[in-house]
């Protein structure tokens, strides 16, 4: 797989006519106001510093949508709450599925509760350390990789080691911003890959790459995300605001 032709795909849908409304860099959160609705990605800091963004009120939502691309991972982060602005909003879930957002059970449209059944007795790796996530090792064969290893966790080169002989693997929504979902999903090609986590873009593209399931989130209540969101709210923030939903490959 080219390196960047997931980041070109996602970016080329994004409408040439849309501008960005506002948006928010938060301690934990980034979010983007498009006309069509916000979109969020967790706030990743580092990287190369890249060019002073200014006046992205009113900037063409596709070209801050090609920030994905930035190695100024803030930058980046400012991408993909840009792409879901477009993709993770309850007209664009409609369209998709022909369902309202609204009559979704979100606790059961969690990524990780929608495989429970199948992943019993597996391999499987998750990529990143979702909070309570060990407690599926009472059922699976579970490696946890994380960038920064709590204990039991995996360093992140172990996927070169790890991904190839796994059943199962989720990967982490940030993994499109800090630019190592390509490679990931390259050594999980011997796996069921579930894109996990208020980051992912709900696109069905990504199933042309092999994924099996999308399990993002769609913000239902934006005034009540922007706020929580402007005082440093983590998770709890899109359990208030947000709909967890998920789509699997046809």
């Amino acid at each position: 797989m080219r390196a960047w032709k997931i980041y070109d795909d996602l970016i080329d849908k994004m409408p040439e006519d849309l501008r960005v409304i506002d948006c928010l860099v938060g301690l934990h959160w980034t979010l983007v106001r498009s006309e069509w609705g916000t979109g969020a990605a967790m706030t990743i800091k580092g990287g190369l510093a890249g060019e002073k963004l200014d006046n992205i009120t009113r900037m063409p939502l596709k070209r801050l949508a090609a920030y994905i691309k930035s190695w100024d991972l803030v930058q980046a982060s400012l991408g993909q709450a840009a792409i879901n602005s477009v993709l993770n909003t309850p007209g664009h879930f409609h369209q998709l599925t022909g369902n309202s957002v609204e009559e979704v059970d979100s606790e059961a449209a969690n990524g990780f509760k929608q495989f429970l059944p199948e992943i019993t007795g597996k391999k499987v790796a998750v990529i990143g350390h979702f909070p309570g996530i060990e407690s599926l090792a009472a059922i699976c064969r579970l490696s946890i990789i994380e960038r920064v290893p709590q204990e039991g966790d995996y360093p992140d080169p172990a996927s070169e080691f790890l991904l190839p002989a796994q059943d199962y693997v989720f990967l982490s929504g940030t993994t499109f911003i800090n630019k190592t979902l390509p490679r990931l999903i390259e050594l999980s090609r011997n796996a069921k890959t579930i894109l996990v986590g208020p980051s992912v873009p709900m696109s069905p593209v990504l199933f042309d790459y092999g994924v099996e399931a999308i399990a993002g989130m769609v913000v239902v209540d934006e005034a009540l995300s922007w706020r929580v969101i402007k005082e440093g709210g983590k998770m709890k923030a899109f359990k208030q605001s947000g709909r967890m939903v998920c789509i699997r490959r046809q």
